[in-house]
């Protein structure tokens, strides 16, 4: 399909340029019309807007969708451990395929209402992993939405479920289709673990997508059985040289942590919201190569426009990060899959903001308006893999009343289970 896109305003990502005019979206491309449309081709008046590149997701937990609202934990959590214990191993001990689905298409709308195209995500379901990532994938293929998956392997609920996960990565991996070896944490995963998924990734010439010191328990626990800090681990284990490694959160590293992952060919993705929502410490660039650091939701919800402001804000408080190194972050998301999973990046991505400036919008004052008018709600049209999948704020590619409803039972059925655990 091929789509001519009249009177808008494109930042052009690689030009570093805001440029008015037409443009032709194609699966594979986008670019400057050079005529007008041709037959065959779909019209689209983007009325003026201000269109940009889809969004990427760092970092997203698809499991989490159906917990908006859900019944209270059997009592208060008290530090970091305790919310993953009381709430989401809770949670995600209790899902089955259909609530996968359901979690992965009630995630998935949210993402392209807001302009994000393109997923890597990090699943938890230990009871019921063979075909989870399948269900994932499928759900997300039928919205239009691009992924990089994995299953999160840990040790914490016995050897049957790390041995599952293990099985259905490598399965999911041989298909294929892009994706990682998961890890929760560090503190979850035993040796021999560690060891397994390694190898795997090797085998698969892919990295490692893992939790790295989201909390000082990541690191007490490391030096307690393994004596030595958690990046220290990894590098030890071969984790951190493989291709595409995301080291995700790195909240509690010292210089030498921060040098090793500097001095390695890994990503570090920053989750800023879900971090001071679990009060677990703020994330710093400093010692970090800034090419290499990347944002994510963490689950909290598919908004990246949003996550790159809570970056730039909270930035100022441990570094004094600028604008334009926050805006090159919320990029690295979208350089990192052209780099490391090229079949993901989807290049004729766009999305069309209905967004009137008050004041004059040009190259060199876009971020500007990005950081403190553009917002999620003026999303207008989304065209994904250069199909139009969110066209005048209403996905194109499903029916999205009967969707909501089957996320909505699937989330009762979820409640009540958890109501009876």
């Amino acid at each position: 399909m091929s789509l001519y896109l009249c009177n808008v305003n494109y930042w052009d990502r690689l030009k570093g340029t805001l440029e008015t005019g037409d443009l032709v979206v194609e699966a594979d491309r986008i670019e400057p019309a050079a005529s007008g449309p041709h037959s065959g081709q779909t019209e689209i008046d983007g009325h003026g807007g201000l269109a940009l590149e889809g969004l990427t997701c760092g970092h997203h937990h698809i499991y989490s969708a159906l917990a908006r609202g859900m019944p209270a934990p059997p009592r208060t959590p008290r530090n970091f451990a305790e919310i993953l214990e009381l709430v989401w191993w809770r949670l995600d001990r209790n899902l089955d395929l259909d609530m996968i689905r359901a979690s992965a298409l009630a995630a998935g709308m949210d993402c392209l209402r807001c302009g994000v195209t393109r997923v890597i995500d990090h699943h938890a379901s230990p009871f019921a992993i063979p075909g989870s990532l399948d269900a994932i994938a499928e759900a997300f293929d039928s919205l239009g939405l691009s992924h990089v998956l994995c299953y999160e392997l840990s040790d914490r609920d016995g050897p049957e479920s790390a041995a599952q996960g293990l099985a259905e990565t490598d399965r999911y991996l041989s298909s294929g289709r892009p994706g990682m070896v998961g890890l929760h944490a560090s503190f979850t995963v035993g040796d021999q673990l560690l060891t397994d998924a390694v190898a795997l990734a090797r085998k698969h010439s892919t990295g490692i997508h893992i939790h790295v010191a989201e909390d000082q328990v990541d690191q007490e626990q490391c030096v307690a059985e393994h004596g030595c800090r958690v990046v220290e681990r990894l590098y030890r284990a071969g984790a951190l040289d493989l291709p595409g490694t995301l080291v995700v959160h790195g909240l509690h590293l010292d210089d030498e942590e921060r040098a090793l992952v500097k001095a390695s060919p890994a990503w570090v993705v920053q989750n800023t919201e879900s971090n001071l929502n679990n009060a677990v410490g703020m994330f710093t660039h400093l010692g970090l190569d800034p090419e290499r650091i990347m944002i994510g939701t963490d689950g909290m919800h598919g908004d990246m426009i949003r996550s790159l402001k809570a970056a730039y804000i909270q930035g100022q408080t441990t570094g004094g990060e600028t604008m334009p190194q926050a805006w090159n972050e919320l990029w690295n998301n979208q350089r990192y899959l052209e780099n490391h999973h090229a079949s993901a990046a989807q290049s004729g991505d766009l999305v069309i903001f209905d967004y009137a400036p008050p004041t004059p919008l040009s190259s060199d004052n876009l971020l500007g308006h990005a950081f403190f008018g553009l917002d999620a709600r003026h999303v207008r049209t989304v065209i994904a893999g250069g199909q139009v999948v969110v066209q005048d704020g209403r996905l194109t590619t499903i029916d999205e009343d009967s969707t909501l409803r089957f996320c909505r039972e699937q989330a009762d059925r979820l409640w009540l289970k958890l109501q009876q655990s």
